[in-house]
């Protein structure tokens, strides 16, 4: 059998509710739900001949530049493309290397592509339940909870935590100074400022902390303090999913 077209809005990061074992794919083009009895799912450029259209106005991305196959009781990744796949604490997956297990749940693959661009494929392995495990038995699962931003807030948080999004091995919040060039080159009519983007961030952390979120304010943590506070600040927001890998578009 073929794979499913996946009727998803959102990111995979929050979970999806499938079949058990099933493994969905998504990617801005769209994505697919396919079973381990289903054929092997492709993923490339090349939207006639894939499962999944990634990269599709980017000649880095190789026309079929993987495939998602299920053998032994799981499912593995594997690079058939000319550029590296870097999966999450910066795992670097070749042509030549091993396919790579992925373990039940939410797994980010960014295909490099030309210059600095990096194109996402989200993929969701559910469990022997299917989705995600319930709390109890017989109890409706509670979603984690969502913190609400203005786009300006997104914007600026994405940038300062695009490390966080990008799964790298130890990710660190941008400074500021350069999230306000950045910010600068998306926005120049904004006239953006290091101080600027404190302000933002500090309201943020401020309005999660008056929220409950516990480690957002100096007094609550040890000395020194460093950068711990928007180290905290974006552990809740990447953990909540109010910021997922998806929202990394607002930097292109």
């Amino acid at each position: 059998m073929s794979p499913q077209v996946l009727n998803l809005r959102g990111s995979l990061a929050r979970g999806v509710q499938s079949r058990p074992g099933a493994l969905s794919a998504l990617a801005v083009t769209g994505g697919v739900m396919a079973l381990p009895t289903d054929g092997p799912v492709r993923f490339g450029r090349n939207r006639p001949s894939v499962d999944v259209c990634v990269g599709e106005d980017d000649l880095r991305v190789s026309r079929q530049h993987g495939l998602l196959t299920h053998q032994g009781g799981q499912w593995w990744v594997a690079n058939t493309g000319q550029t590296p796949i870097r999966l999450p604490n910066s795992l670097m997956l070749h042509k030549e290397g091993d396919p790579v297990p992925l373990a039940t749940g939410y797994t980010p693959l960014f295909l490099r592509g030309s210059a600095s661009r990096e194109h996402l494929l989200e993929l969701y392995v559910a469990d022997a339940d299917g989705g995600q495990p319930p709390l109890l038995h017989g109890a409706v699962t509670q979603p984690p909870q969502r913190w609400r931003l203005s786009d300006q807030e997104r914007l600026v948080l994405v940038v300062v935590g695009q490390r966080y999004l990008l799964h790298e091995a130890h990710p660190q919040p941008l400074a500021r100074q350069r999230a306000a060039d950045q910010l600068m080159e998306l926005e120049p009519a904004e006239k953006w400022t290091a101080k600027k983007v404190e302000h933002i961030v500090a309201d943020v952390r401020d309005r999660l902390s008056r929220g409950g979120v516990f480690g957002l304010r100096r007094e609550e943590l040890d000395e020194p303090v460093g950068n711990a506070l928007n180290e905290n600040l974006f552990k809740e927001l990447v953990t909540s999913t109010t910021l997922v890998p998806p929202d990394l578009e607002l930097l292109d």
